[in-house]
């Protein structure tokens, strides 16, 4: 008798920066969502697909859920979260290890089914104190009554095989939904805009707000070679020089970096163009957002 094979939806959630995205690159094998030190960079819904010999498994990188309600991106990243925990068929809550906080519980309502649900414990590589982790596991089963429970470190790919073992023996029956070699349904224009914006919240995080995105406005792409021009969106007059850094290093960084992103994404030689401009309240209103493509 043949194994059947398991195909579903699989909701990464929990607060910001408790290592979701990296989570979700490490599961894929591919950098498809944005990773940075700092908290809410996520902000769109990433469908990456890992294809096994018997199970589809594709996953939705979710923003981290706001508590603090003020204004449309938070409101659109909360919309896209409850969502994506109404549609899936497993839902894997990220809690790093040994760190519990309000906006943590916070989720917890949001939570669906148990049997549905598996918590992980991310991190583990960076707790001091490793005989912590049974009460501190202890205390959150009394909040929620997971599944399972699965400890990981996704940066040292640290128990990865089995969460996806967890993970795919509560995916439903039936055809895999993407090709085996498919990675991501997002558009390659969409990826590069991604690593152009990790780029900016690893290099200037701590001085530019995040209100900025970035937009592909032209790509030219043949066998031998692509030319990309990417603007970066910026809120205020203010935040052009932050950007630009003395002497434009800090543009020059983030497009040198970004580039070499590229060239290894796309496998050919990348002609990368980017440059700044001023769209004043894009962050706060609805329409700029779904101008922008945001969801």
């Amino acid at each position: 008798m043949s194994t059947p094979f398991r195909c579903g939806f699989v909701a990464i959630v929990g607060r910001p920066n408790v290592g979701k995205s990296t989570l979700s690159n490490a599961l894929i094998g591919a950098k498809l969502s944005i990773v940075s030190r700092k908290a809410q960079t996520t902000r769109h819904r990433i469908h990456g697909v890992l294809t096994r010999e018997n199970e589809q498994f594709v996953f939705v990188d979710t923003p981290g859920f706001q508590t603090k309600h003020g204004g449309a991106m938070n409101r659109m990243m909360n919309r896209v979260v409850t969502q994506a925990l109404s549609e899936v068929d497993v839902v894997v809550h990220v809690v790093e290890a040994g760190k519990w906080t309000e906006a943590d519980a916070q989720l917890l309502p949001l939570l669906p089914a148990a049997e549905k649900t598996i918590l992980v414990l991310s991190k583990v590589d960076r707790l001091k104190r490793k005989n912590e982790l049974f009460p501190f596991t202890e205390k959150l089963l009394q909040q929620f009554p997971y599944s399972a429970v699965v400890p990981v470190s996704a940066v040292k790919e640290v128990q990865l095989d089995p969460l996806l073992d967890e993970i795919a023996a509560r995916l439903p029956e039936g055809e895999p939904m993407f090709e085996p070699d498919t990675l991501t349904d997002r558009p390659m224009r969409f990826i590069v805009a991604e690593l152009i914006r990790e780029k900016i919240f690893r290099l200037v995080g701590d001085e530019l707000p995040y209100s900025c995105t970035v937009v592909i406005e032209q790509w030219e792409e043949n066998e031998t070679g692509a030319r990309i021009s990417a603007c970066v969106l910026v809120e205020r007059e203010s935040h052009r020089p932050i950007l630009l850094g003395a002497g434009g290093n800090h543009m020059k960084r983030i497009a040198t970096e970004a580039r070499q992103d590229i060239v290894k994404l796309l496998d050919k030689p990348v002609f990368l163009d980017v440059y700044i401009k001023v769209r004043k309240g894009w962050s706060e209103h609805d329409s700029a957002l779904r101008d922008l493509g945001y969801e």
